[in-house]
């Protein structure tokens, strides 16, 4: 696959504490447009939803999560999908602050709005939304706005996301996981296989034919593996304090599960975690290098196996270096102004765009509705 919207980041730049086994990191050429998507969500969210107080998402001084991870979107597709990206992360924190699970309830109303999102045909009805469910409606408008652009692509995505929920709704957040094996195929599912299929195949614009879905899921195992253990290395203390809170005596996260196994410190269960990562990041690097001739696949399931090799290398870097995980970074010059004055208009990028001043961030991780 020829990279023609990234460039390649110098290797001195970041760290990667030796997990990225040598995978290049790969840093969108718009990453400008990742920052005017998630920051509408904020501010959308803000208005329709309600304030999130102490969020921090994808967005980072210098690598956000959306412009590693994906490098290689398509231009004109990275702020609606920064945007949608947002939308999750929004969703799953929420979700999280208040201390709840996704119930069954919970679950039939993002799948409703997924399922209204695909009867839209067109911006033009992108207002015939519930305006009494603010999360519904800016699913809608993302949706409305992805079939505008491709709708082949968006309707591929729309499934995608709505298996994703429906895998979500019966996920195991009370089992108390008593070894690695139980818990790995968990989190396969719970790491967001088929959300990030349904992102990066309309990011990209591949058309991966649907008998080689199967296929597809098999051959990326190892990579949702690595990426779990490398979100379950970086969320812990995060988890801790969620668990703490919630009153729970246990943990969904490997680190727990690997102590609880083997009877071990949360350090040991670290060293554990790293190497795993290790073994997995170096399995799938085999499964791309093998593959990337395989005239039995498609062309565009061969260019899917490489963009996730990448999102590898950039989950990896965006994790040690993003606000989300690390209290002490903040959003740099650019975001904050926009976080606190709103994005600025495409065609007069040197005046803030007014009409999105009525929601916006105050200091770093407060959005407030005014």
């Amino acid at each position: 696959m020829e990279c023609r919207y990234s460039e390649v980041v110098d290797p001195s730049s970041y760290e990667t504490e030796g997990l990225s086994g040598g995978i290049d990191v790969r840093k969108s050429s718009f990453t400008e447009l990742e920052d005017r998507g998630a920051i509408r969500a904020h501010q959308d969210w803000a208005r329709h939803v309600g304030p999130c107080k102490g969020y921090r998402g994808g967005l980072g001084p210098e690598y956000s999560f959306v412009s590693v991870v994906m490098p290689e979107c398509l231009p004109e597709r990275m702020e609606v999908v920064a945007y949608a990206n947002e939308f999750a992360f929004m969703y799953d924190d929420i979700v999280e602050c208040m201390g709840c699970d996704m119930g069954q309830t919970e679950n039939n109303e993002v799948m409703n709005g997924f399922l209204e999102a695909a009867q839209l045909q067109s911006r033009s009805t992108s207002h015939a939304v519930d305006e009494k469910a603010g999360k519904r409606r800016i699913q809608s408008l993302i949706f409305s706005e992805m079939l505008s652009i491709d709708p082949d692509c968006a309707r591929t995505t729309m499934k995608a996301w709505a298996r994703f929920i429906e895998v979500g709704s019966a996920r195991e957040h009370e089992v108390r996981f008593k070894s690695m094996a139980e818990y790995i195929p968990y989190r396969i599912k719970d790491v967001g296989e088929m959300y990030w299929y349904g992102v990066v195949t309309f990011g990209m614009g591949l058309r991966i034919p649907d008998h080689e879905l199967e296929r597809c899921q098999a051959l990326v195992a190892p990579a949702w593996i690595a990426v779990g253990l490398q979100n379950d290395l970086w969320s812990w203390p995060k988890e801790v304090v969620a668990a703490k809170a919630q009153g729970q005596d246990h943990i969904i996260n490997s680190i727990w599960v690997l102590m609880q196994e083997h009877g071990i410190s949360v350090s040991e269960a670290m060293q554990i975690c790293r190497q795993l990562i290790k073994d997995y990041v170096a399995t799938y690097i085999h499964t791309v290098d093998a593959h990337q001739d395989d005239a039995s696949l498609s062309e565009d399931l061969r260019k899917y196996l490489l963009a996730i090799k990448y999102s590898i290398s950039g989950h990896l870097v965006w994790s040690l270096h993003c606000p989300r995980y690390n209290p002490a970074v903040t959003f740099n010059k650019r975001q904050r102004a926009w976080m606190c004055g709103g994005v600025p208009s495409l065609g007069d990028r040197t005046e803030l765009d007014t009409k999105r001043g009525d929601a916006g961030y105050i200091g770093d991780n407060v959005i407030l509705s005014v």
